[in-house]
């Protein structure tokens, strides 16, 4: 199976080095295209793999992975879809508000589509990918595209009325994840603790947190509870979040990101 990315950036080269450290795809079946000189030599020397200036040849690729941002999505389809484009290809859509319906109208025709939203820790080999395949696929065609998002992270099958706020919740949330991790540094710097050292430790324990919720199954409020002793330091700290709107701040920010995704 060849594969094609029109579009090198990070996320192609996180999905990329997923795809060749796990041993799905050779790296020589692997093709991709960038706007600049300096993208795909960097591309070539960190994967090994061919690279091209030209979207067209890419474009010619069993699955094609469309990997610039939402607003160069016309421009680009306008460019292959009568050049290079198979009916018979999956073509693989990773931009917030850009539907099924709207790749297939733009596409012209009939095709077989799977739109997907990754985050960037997909960079890490941690990434969570939402899947959502058009009727066109066929089950052994979305077995295949799982394999190789689940190569840097884990992916889910999701309708595509859910894509807007999995937007909100794992494609922009690693911003939001890094904004927690400076502020409880800054908090442990002015503490007295060095700054490199403040980062560790924030940053190890939302790393370790997050593995909490996903390997015991229990709820995140049954596993805040078991850090909050009667009358301790824990408690006083949620006490603060709570006043000062903690969860109603995320949840808001979090809508507008959804309402942004959805009228993109």
């Amino acid at each position: 199976m060849k594969l094609g990315f029109i579009g090198a950036g990070n996320m192609a080269q996180a999905i990329i080095g997923g795809i060749i450290s796990k041993g799905i795809v050779n790296k020589e079946e692997i093709i991709a295209s960038a706007a600049t000189n300096k993208t795909i030599t960097k591309v070539t020397e960190e994967y090994g793999i061919k690279t091209t200036l030209d979207n067209r040849e890419a474009a010619q690729a069993d699955m094609l992975f469309l990997s610039v941002k939402p607003v160069y999505y016309k421009q680009v389809i306008d460019e292959i879809k009568d050049v290079a484009v198979k009916e018979s290809q999956i073509i693989i859509t990773i931009a917030a508000g850009k539907s099924l319906e709207w790749t297939e109208n733009a596409f012209g025709g009939r095709r077989k589509i799977i739109r997907t939203m990754p985050n960037t820790p997909a960079l890490v080999g941690e990434g969570i990918t939402a899947v959502c395949p058009n009727s066109n696929v066929t089950d052994e065609e979305l077995k295949s595209a799982m394999e190789l998002f689940r190569a840097f992270g884990r992916a889910e099958v999701v309708k595509e009325s859910m894509m807007d706020a999995v937007v909100a919740v794992s494609g922009s949330s690693p911003a939001y994840v890094f904004m927690f991790i400076e502020a409880m540094a800054d908090a442990a710097v002015a503490e007295g603790m060095p700054r490199a050292q403040a980062y560790q430790f924030a940053a190890q324990s939302v790393l370790g947190s997050a593995k909490m919720v996903l390997e015991t199954g229990k709820h995140p409020g049954e596993l805040k509870d078991m850090v909050c002793s009667p009358a301790g330091t824990t408690i006083e700290a949620v006490r603060v979040l709570e006043k000062t709107g903690f969860r109603s701040s995320i949840m808001e920010c979090m809508k507008e990101c959804a309402d942004k995704s959805r009228n993109m």
